[in-house]
Formats: structure tokens, C-alpha cells, sequence
């Protein structure tokens, strides 16, 4: 017989035996009847499902053929799920499309075509060919690819195919060979093993069988026949020193470990692959799938579970981003931390496998201490490269259950596992719990139940969650769900006791001077959050809970085996599913309560709202603050799954209680710490529940949740609201424009819940103006308000729009004094929202405006757009109403003007223009500021505006006001000032010489530039453009000569400007700029050639250029030959 077997890895445990499509039954129907299975059949199936067939063989001498073709019959996976484990990912990981092009779907494909044939079982061996169709419409041939099975004890331990899948899993060729042996296993034409065969044969047939073999095979075979016969025929050779030979029919060896068809090779492969990918291409997606996938093996108890996350680890550990990312001392990215945080969480079930034996929790421990070691490892805390955890609230407590470490090395994401190694599960009391739904005990014993009698479980909450979650894994529902229920009892038992006892906790709250750490311990603060941890307790928690009250699509009766009081159908838990199909929850009763109506549904929804009211500090780092947020919104999701009945709404209420009395461990209780993570999230949705059957008991939360503490002043109980360790960390709140966009998503819910309530609504009001700190949120929280009180298709809300005016008017009054960037599209949206009250609103921010707007934006934005005709048309407004709102802006713009006439003036004219009084006090108010604050740009405008709006003469005189105040230097020629001075000259000249006279001097003295000047000089020559002038006054039509005052002194200014900036730009010309030069020097000589001796002046001038600057000899070259 056989003594060497092929050697593989082991799978620990059993099949799961539950029932699959298409499965061959136990019974044979002969007739008819059904007909009970033989003695041997029975006997044989639980031979080959947990007997070696070699153990068989060396148990007994002889064994009838009948009896080895039904072991080797039965030792074939009889369960088409175990072919579906090893031939897809996580079914509810892909779409409806993906999903029929798995493997295992496309192997049933193949198997219904017919493309099975050939099938052959020698023993242990399962041979076949699997024909590929071709593509039709390439024209392709069919393809036949030849396939190789191993087996063992109801398990593929080998596949060997023709098509070299390059896959983690099984290809659709292996997958279709494997379920026609399952669904056709009596046509399967079997062999017992080759062994058994080759010994009924005598020597003359052993020959020719070895020969015809070899004659088959000669070009495959012959070199190693030759080799093994000459072995055989040395004496002393190894191959002669063991009994027997190598038979791969036989099956495996006692020695080999039983296990599934495992490629590690390909595992290594495709992680590292995804990796590399960086979190793009849906790499993300497939490694969650793979994570799937071994809780999938962990369930049915498949020791490649642990396997295939090992392998996965030692991928993970060689990324060689981890080194790059430790180099440049930056964190990894979140998609990649969340991954590990998934790995460490597997790990944790891995190790609290219940059914682990302590030498198997020795070798994983050593293994993990060992990937701990790493150098690149990362730490449990994704944040303590950037924060200062000395400081942390958390360092008071060892966040982990298993006792502080010994080492002084920073907790890497496998400390938690490691310290799960050291927890056992033979506590009497555990056991009790895990086994009888009815286990009690009496109440006295306060430490283990309850009072009435229940038994509870008192570990710290993550621990005995990720025992939970570890049950849940390793197959094990209904113990995980009796451990579910005793740790929500010991949660509801907790919270009693620490309400009752709240008076002596609040009697430590009263010493400011105590540090962070020490406040938080003596006000009972819990170690961690509850929410965001690595290893989500109440997530968990909930899961298992509503997982038992969920009703399968195709079931009539809920996954567990109880009863329940409604019917109906659902999704959840199908494996083709959708992801986001929404779960049909029931009431299934918790056996053994003493409450008759408790049910698991309640113990889920109690055990979130408890997790979710957990009072909890911030954590420090950016992504611990992200998943923390990450998470809550997750579990409010769940909850908004389920529909509220009586039952649910009684926990609701009384969890509401709890919170708003629950003191310090209670996120919405009195005097929590400035440091607590905001209930806003949490609260909305409870405000949103409770809103239909107890609307004190909603506003009463909404409205204790509105608070910010982190951003207040002073702290409830007057001490200051930031502690020397929150002003002194950095960085920190990282989610702080999250929190506050929650904030004031609360406040929109509660204020538009409120518009039939003018009391409530002030009260809302009130809160939101006081908590709501920053200036950008408060004005989202009106534009939000703004637009419930004014839809689209139905009647305005009043109080709404009101409510949402207040809050505009106090975001003006915020940010009056400060710079935001955002406060001209607040102006523009308080008047929007005036606008849509009516003239009312309209009066009273014009006549306060002051308090809400800047001078400039009261005239520009307010005051303008208020006398607007499209406002008169939008509001319909008479007569009457248009002067009530132009008299209130014709009095705010002199109140402007007189505030900072230099931004307003122009404004308060164009609103006073149609009141002579009041148009005369904003030109007075302009005149008298023009000497003063007003520049000279400022008064061209104006200027420019009187003389537009018919008055020249007030024109005249502002611009005679600017001209003092203006400069402008002799290389200035491209001044935006030049047109204002044009026109201030072309002005003067149109109202007469004698103001012609009065304006040049102030010309002559503002501009030194020459080019400017002789412009200047050549346009008051011509005729007097009929542009201005006073009524009555006739222009006269003589040309004003440049020998004759007053262009003779701007003619002289000009010579002598041109004389000064020759020389100025002689004193640094370069020899590009020479021809410029020549230009500049022609332009000059049409200026000079205007005054009589003007040749002789423009003489001079080169005679001076020609002796000062002689040593630029081509510059003189060149003005020689062009003025001689």
C-alpha cells in the first residue's frame, strides 16, 4: 500500500452541512418511496468525512472493494457552497453583472451546456476536460482544457487545470468539474485507488502495464522511468529503504494537515497588486472583499481563514509605503489606515476563536509580536506621529482590556490582538451565558445579574463586543447573540446606577485647578469613546442583535428560531442582495427576559442610543476625529432603518430621559466637559423620532444639544471653557467645520419644525444665535431657514421668514467690525430677505443701519437696491409707499456721507436727486470734505457727476478742489488722472477765460509732465467745447493765443518740463532707448516752436545736450543729424 501521501496544509473543523441547491439527498427514491440509506453508505460518509483513508488501511488487513469505493465515493465535497467559497469573493461585494461573471457561476454555466465529459475518479483523483466555447463571432474554436482534482476527508486539497489561472480562487473549468462530480455522482464512473489496482496484477502484468504506460507517455515519462528503475535496482538505494510507494489516489497521509486548495502564491500576488494600486481602480474594494472572504472561512470554521490573513498581513507589512511614509514622518492615507484598522479587527476574532487551544494562541501571539516588532508597523493610534499622547485623556487608561504593556515601545495595530491571547473563555459564568438562553441567578449578587435576576456581563464593553464579533465570525450566532443581550443589560444597568449616584460625582465637579486626566476620572468618565473605536462595540452590538430580527427574502421566519409578532419579507442577509436595500425589521423576543415584550430589535435600538449619548471627549488626531464622525453617521443610517412602533418609541423615550438627566457620562447630561464630542448629529435624529409622539421631550433635547462648548467663553459652571491641555495641544479639532455644519443643521431642522409655534420658534431662535459662533454657519442656518419659509410651490411662512430675518441681522451685527470674505453676498441676501417681508423690514434695517452695515455697503448695496424700481415692481408698491422708502434712503445716504463722504458721496447724491433740500446738504456735505478727507480721484468723480447732472459751476469747483490734490511726476504720461485733468481744463475753458485763468496755475503746479502740459496746451487753443456753461452766459468763439495770459505761463511750464526731462532721462539712457529719445526731442521742438523765440530756446537746449553729454558720442551723432 501507499505509504507516502501528498503532503498540504490543514483545515481544522468540519463542513458546514446545511442545506444548498442542488445537493444529492441523503434517501434514495426507488419506487416511488423514499429508501433509507444502508449501513455501509452511513458508515462510509462518516469514515471519509473525518477518517484518513490511510488509518483505515493500517487499521485493518483487508478491506473489501465494495467498502473502499463508498469511502472514496463519499470523500468528495458533498456541499456545492464549499465549491462556491474557493471560486468568488463575498457575493454582496459585486453588482448584479459582476456577479454572473464569477467563477462559480460561470463553471454552472459550462456544467448546464453540457461542457463536462471524461469525468474519471481513480480514488482520490478526479480527472476531466471542460470545453470553452469559442466566440462565435471571432470565430474562434472551442478550447479543452483538461482538469485535475485532488480530495481529502470532504475537501479539494489540489486543482490543476489546462487554462493557468492566474486567480486567487478556483477557475470556472475546476468549479464545473467539481459540481458535476456533486450533482452527478452516480455517473461518475469510479476506480478505487491505483494501488488497490496494481495489486491484483502479477508480475507479467505489472510489466506490460509499466511498459504500455511508458509507450503512452514515452516522450513525457521515459527519463524518469529510467531514473526510477535504476533506483529500484541498486540495493541500497533511499527509494528501497521505504516500504511501499508514492500513490496520489490514495488520499493524504495521517501525518498531512487537512485543508481546502489554498494558492498562496496568487494571494501574495493579488494583495500586493492592490496595494500597489494606492486605493484606486477599486483596489480598496477587493482587498474589503478578501477581508470578507476570510470571515467567510472563519465561519465555517475554515483554518485558511487565519491562513489567508496571514498571508494578506505579511503583504500588507511589505508595502513599501510604509517606510516612504515613517521617512518623510507623514501618516498614511485613510483609505490605507482603514484597511489596517479591518486587519487588526480580524486578527481579534482570529485569536478569540473560542475552540483555539492554548498552544494554538501561543504560536499566533509569538507571530503577531513578531510583525509588531517592525520597524514600519503601524502604531494602534493613527494620530501619534503629528499629537502629544502624554496628554491625551486616554493616557490615563490603558486602551486596551487586557492590562498596561510591559514595553515601552508605542502600541502597534496587533497590540489589541496580542492582548486578546491572554483571555479565555472557561469562565463559569461566560459559559452559563453562551449556553442557556434561560441561564439566572439571584439578584444579590449584584456583580453578575441584574435585579431581576438576568444574567449580566461586565467586561469592558470593547472586549466583550469583540467577543461578540468573534462568536459572530467564527459561526457561533446564537452564543453571540446570548453574550450580545447580557453586555445591552449590563449597558441599561450601568446607566441606572450612575444616574443614582450623579449627586456625589457632582459634589467633585467644583475644583477648576485639577488637570484634564484627574476632572475626567473624578467625574466618572468612561476610558474611551465608544463610537469611532477600533473595534466599534456598539456597532457590533447592533449588528448581531438585528441580524436576528430580520427576516429573509424568500423566509417566512426570522434567522433565528423564534417566533415573532408581525410577518413580512425581507432582503437582509441574501447573498445577492443589494447593499443598500433597506432591512425589514421584526420583533423577535428575547427568550428567558423577564420583560415579555423585550425584544432583540429593542436591545439593538437601546444599545445605539446608549453608545450614541455616550459623553466622550474628541479625540486629538485628524483621522481619529474623521472615523469618530465616520462612525456616528454610519450607525444614525441603521437607525433610521428601522420603523418606530409603541415598542420602540418607549425606549426612545426613556433613553431621552436618561440623557438629558444622565450628568457626566451622558453626552447631553449638565456640566460636561469643554472637550466632549457635540451631540448635534445624534440629537437631530432623536429630535426627528420623538417630534411625532413627544414634542416637549424632542425640543428639550434639540435645544440641550445646541450647545458648543469648545467655542464658548465661559463653561456652564463659569469656569473657563478651555483647559490648559485643550489651548495648549495642537493641533486641534480638525472636524470643527463639520461640527458646526451639524450644529446648525440641527437648528434648521428644529426651526422649520417650529414655524406653527411662535413660542418654541423664539426659543430655537434664541438658542442658535447663542451657540452658533461662527459668522459663515450662522449665514448658511438663515439662507437654509430663508428657503423653507419661501418655497418654490407653496405659501410663505411668516414666522419662518421673520426668524430667518433675525438671523440675518445678527450675522450683519457679527461681522460688522471683522473681515469676511463672504459679506457682500450677505448684504445682498439681508436685503433679499427685507425685500420679501415687505417695506416694513425694508424701513427698519435702512433706519438702523448703522448697527448691520458699513457706510458703503448701507448706499451701494442697501439704499440703491431698495429705491430700485424692480423692488417697487417685485412688492407692488404705490405711490405713497416708494416716498416713504426714498425719504428713509435719501436720509440714510446724508447720514453716510457725512460718515465717510469719500465712499458715500457719490452714492448720497444720486439718492438725493430727486429732493432739491436734500441734494443741496449732500453737495455741501461733499464741499466741506473735499478739503480734507476726500482724494483727488474721488472728486474728478463727483465732479464728473455735477457736471452730468447739469451743474458746471459746482463741477468747476470740485475740480478746482481735486487739482490741488493731485501730482503728477514728468515720466507719469500714462496716469489714469490725465483724462480727469483734460476734462477739469476742457471744462474751465467751455465756462470762460477768467475760469480758464483760475484752473491753469493749479495745472502748471500739479503736472510735471511735459507731454501732458503741451497736450493740455494745444486743446486750449481750439474753440471751447460745448460741454458745460451757464445758462445765459454766451461763449465767446476768439482763439486764445499762447503769447497771452493764461496759456502763456502754461506754455513756459511746458518748455521747462521738456527741458527737465531731457535731462532726467539722459542722466540713466541706455542705447535702446536713443531712438525713443530722438522722438521724445522732436515732439519737444513743436512745443517750443509755439512760443515767438521758441527756435532759440529749443537751440540752446541741444547746444546744452551736445556739451554735457558729449561722451555718449552716437546719442550726439544721432541729434546732430537730426537738429544739427
Amino acid at each position: 500500500m501507499a505509504a507516502a501521501k501528498r503532503l498540504c496544509c490543514c483545515r481544522a473543523g468540519q463542513n458546514d452541512q446545511k442545506n444548498w441547491p442542488n445537493q444529492p439527498k441523503n434517501n434514495r427514491k426507488v419506487s416511488g418511496t423514499c429508501q433509507p440509506e444502508s449501513l455501509l453508505d452511513i458508515s462510509a460518509k462518516i469514515v471519509a468525512l473525518n477518517i484518513p483513508f490511510q488509518r483505515v488501511e493500517e487499521r485493518f488487513s483487508r478491506i473489501p472493494e465494495p467498502v473502499q469505493r463508498r469511502i472514496v465515493f463519499w470523500s468528495f465535497p458533498r456541499n456545492e457552497k464549499d465549491i462556491c467559497m474557493y471560486s468568488s469573493l463575498n457575493n454582496t461585494s459585486v453588482n448584479d453583472s459582476d456577479y454572473n461573471k464569477l467563477p462559480f457561476q460561470r463553471g454552472i454555466r459550462l456544467l448546464e451546456n453540457g461542457a463536462v465529459d471524461n469525468v474519471l475518479q481513480v480514488g482520490f483523483h478526479l480527472s476531466g476536460t471542460v470545453t470553452e466555447p469559442g466566440n462565435q463571432l471571432y470565430s474562434e474554436p472551442d478550447r479543452v482544457y483538461r482538469v485535475s482534482i485532488s480530495f481529502d476527508r470532504c475537501k479539494i486539497t489540489s486543482v490543476t487545470c489546462g487554462c493557468d489561472n492566474k486567480d486567487i480562487f478556483w477557475c470556472q473549468h475546476v468549479v464545473s468539474l467539481s459540481l458535476y462530480r456533486i450533482r452527478k455522482a452516480e455517473s461518475v464512473e469510479l476506480r478505487v485507488p491505483i494501488s488497490e489496482t496494481l495489486l491484483q496484477m502479477d508480475r507479467e502484468q505489472l510489466q506490460k502495464f509499466a511498459q504500455y504506460l511508458i509507450s503512452a507517455h514515452h516522450t513525457d515519462v521515459l527519463p524518469t522511468a529510467q531514473k526510477l528503475a535504476d533506483e529500484i535496482l541498486k540495493s541500497k538505494s533511499e527509494i528501497n529503504q521505504l516500504p511501499g510507494a508514492p500513490d496520489p489516489t490514495a488520499g493524504a497521509s495521517v501525518d498531512d494537515e487537512n485543508c481546502w486548495h489554498l494558492d498562496e502564491e496568487q494571494v501574495q500576488e493579488q494583495v500586493k497588486a492592490y496595494l500597489s494600486q494606492g486605493g484606486y481602480y477599486d483596489s480598496g474594494k477587493q482587498l474589503n472583499s478578501m477581508f470578507a472572504k476570510v470571515r467567510e472561512m472563519l465561519k465555517v470554521h475554515d483554518s485558511n481563514g487565519a491562513r489567508m490573513l496571514t498571508l494578506i498581513t505579511e503583504q500588507f507589512l511589505a508595502d513599501p509605503r510604509l517606510l516612504l511614509w515613517k521617512q518623510q514622518g507623514t501618516p498614511m492615507t485613510d483609505k490605507c489606515r482603514q484597511l489596517w484598522d479591518q486587519l487588526g479587527a480580524l486578527w481579534m476574532c482570529v485569536v478569540l476563536n473560542p475552540h483555539s487551544g492554548r498552544v494554538e494562541k501561543q504560536c499566533w501571539k509569538e507571530k503577531l509580536m513578531k510583525w509588531s516588532e517592525i520597524d514600519v508597523c503601524p502604531l494602534e493610534d493613527a494620530d501619534t506621529r503629528n499629537t502629544l499622547t502624554s496628554l491625551h485623556p486616554s493616557s490615563f487608561h490603558h486602551s486596551t482590556h487586557a492590562g498596561p504593556s510591559t514595553s515601552s515601545r508605542p502600541r502597534t495595530i496587533f497590540n489589541r490582538a496580542i492582548d486578546a491571547c491572554s483571555l479565555v473563555w472557561s469562565n463559569v459564568h461566560l459559559q452559563n451565558i453562551l449556553s442557556d438562553d434561560y441561564y439566572h441567578g439571584h439578584h444579590s449578587n449584584m456583580a453578575s445579574f441584574d435585579q431581576h435576576g438576568q444574567p449580566l456581563w461586565t467586561e469592558h464593553l470593547p472586549t466583550g463586543c469583540a467577543r461578540v464579533d468573534a462568536l459572530q465570525s467564527h459561526g457561533y450566532p446564537k452564543e453571540a447573540l446570548r453574550l450580545a443581550v447580557a453586555i445591552v443589560h449590563n449597558l441599561r444597568l450601568q446607566q441606572l446606577r450612575h444616574q443614582d449616584s450623579m449627586d456625589d460625582d457632582d459634589d467633585d465637579d467644583d475644583v477648576p485647578s485639577r488637570g484634564i486626566g484627574e476632572r475626567l476620572l473624578a467625574m466618572g468618565q468612561s476610558k474611551e469613546g465608544w463610537i469611532g473605536h477600533p473595534l466599534d462595540p456598539i456597532g457590533c452590538l447592533f449588528d448581531t442583535l438585528t441580524q436576528a430580527s430580520v427576516v429573509p427574502k424568500d423566509d417566512t421566519q426570522p434567522t433565528t428560531n423564534e417566533s415573532s409578532n408581525s410577518t413580512g419579507s425581507s432582503n437582509f442577509a441574501s447573498s445577492s442582495s443589494l447593499e443598500n436595500a433597506k432591512p425589514n425589521y421584526h420583533h423577535v423576543k428575547v427568550p428567558g427576559s423577564y420583560d415579555r415584550n423585550e425584544s432583540y430589535l429593542m436591545l439593538a435600538f437601546e444599545a445605539a442610543l446608549i453608545g450614541l449619548g455616550q459623553q466622550r471627549i474628541m479625540p486629538l488626531g485628524l483621522y481619529a476625529q474623521d472615523k469618530a464622525c465616520r462612525a456616528e453617521e454610519e450607525l444614525i443610517t441603521k437607525l433610521q432603518q428601522i420603523s418606530l412602533d409603541p415598542n420602540l418609541v418607549s425606549v426612545l423615550r426613556k433613553q431621552a430621559y436618561h440623557l438629558l438627566e444622565g450628568g457626566t457620562k451622558s453626552g447631553l447630561g449638565v456640566g460636561i466637559p469643554t472637550e466632549s464630542v457635540p451631540m448635534h448629529t445624534f440629537s437631530r435624529y432623536l429630535f426627528n423620532a420623538l417630534l411625532p409622539f413627544d414634542t416637549d421631550l424632542a425640543y428639550r433635547i434639540g435645544l440641550r444639544a445646541m450647545r458648543l462648548p469648545v467655542l464658548d467663553n465661559n463653561g456652564e459652571n463659569g469656569q473657563n471653557g478651555v483647559g490648559s491641555v485643550v489651548t495648549g495641544r495642537y493641533p486641534r479639532w480638525f472636524v470643527l467645520g463639520h461640527v458646526e455644519t451639524e450644529q446648525c443643521e440641527l437648528a434648521v431642522c428644529m426651526l422649520t419644525a417650529a414655524k406653527g409655534d411662535p413660542r418654541r420658534l423664539r426659543k430655537v431662535l434664541q438658542s442658535a444665535q447663542q451657540n452658533i459662533h461662527s459668522s459663515s454657519h450662522l449665514f448658511k442656518l438663515a439662507q437654509d431657514v430663508f428657503k423653507a419659509a419661501t418655497p418654490v410651490d407653496g405659501p410663505t411662512h411668516h414666522s419662518l421668514l421673520n426668524a430667518a430675518f433675525e438671523l440675518g441681522l445678527h450675522v450683519m451685527r457679527m461681522t460688522l467690525s471683522t473681515l469676511n470674505w463672504r459679506r457682500r453676498e450677505m448684504v445682498r441676501w439681508m436685503v433679499t430677505c427685507a425685500t420679501e417681508i415687505g417695506v416694513s423690514a425694508l424701513v427698519s434695517i435702512m433706519q438702523s443701519w448703522y448697527t448691520f452695515f458699513t457706510p458703503t455697503e448701507a448706499t451701494s448695496m442697501v439704499a440703491m437696491t431698495v429705491v430700485s424700481p424692480s423692488t417697487a415692481l417685485q412688492l407692488r408698491l404705490d405711490y405713497q409707499q416708494q416716498e416713504e422708502l426714498a425719504s428713509c434712503a435719501r436720509t440714510l445716504a446724508l447720514q453716510c456721507a457725512a460718515k465717510d463722504p469719500p465712499n458715500c458721496a457719490l452714492c448720497a447724491l444720486t439718492l438725493c436727486e430727486k429732493d432739491p433740500i436734500a441734494f443741496e446738504t449732500a453737495y455741501h456735505i461733499v464741499f466741506d470734505a473735499a478739503n480734507g478727507v476726500m482724494n483727488s480721484t474721488q472728486l474728478f468723480t463727483v465732479a464728473r457727476y455735477m457736471e452730468h447732472r447739469g451743474y458746471p459751476i459746482r463741477a468747476y469747483k470740485l475740480a478746482l478742489l481735486a487739482m490741488r490734490n493731485l501730482t503728477l511726476a514728468y515720466n507719469q504720461d500714462t496716469h489714469p488722472a490725465i483724462n480727469d485733468v483734460h476734462w477739469a481744463c476742457a471744462l474751465s475753458h467751455s465756462l470762460g477765460k477768467s475760469e480758464l485763468s483760475a484752473m491753469i496755475p493749479l495745472v502748471v503746479k500739479s503736472v510735471q509732465c511735459a507731454s501732458v502740459l503741451a497736450d493740455i496746451l494745444r486743446r486750449c487753443t481750439i474753440s471751447a467745447p460745448g460741454i458745460g456753461g451757464l445758462p445765459g452766459r454766451r461763449r465767446g468763439n476768439k482763439i486764445l493765443s499762447y503769447d497771452k495770459a493764461p496759456l502763456r505761463q502754461l506754455l513756459d511750464a511746458a518748455i521747462t518740463a521738456y527741458i527737465n526731462t531731457a535731462h532726467s532721462r539722459l542722466t540713466h539712457i541706455s542705447p535702446r532707448h536713443y531712438g525713443d529719445f530722438i522722438d521724445f526731442l522732436s515732439k519737444a521742438r513743436e512745443t517750443f516752436l509755439l512760443a515767438h523765440d521758441g527756435h532759440i530756446q529749443f537751440a540752446k537746449l541741444i547746444d546744452n545736450l551736445k556739451t554735457i553729454y558729449k561722451g555718449k558720442k552716437k546719442l550726439m551723432h544721432l541729434v546732430r543729424e537730426r537738429f544739427g
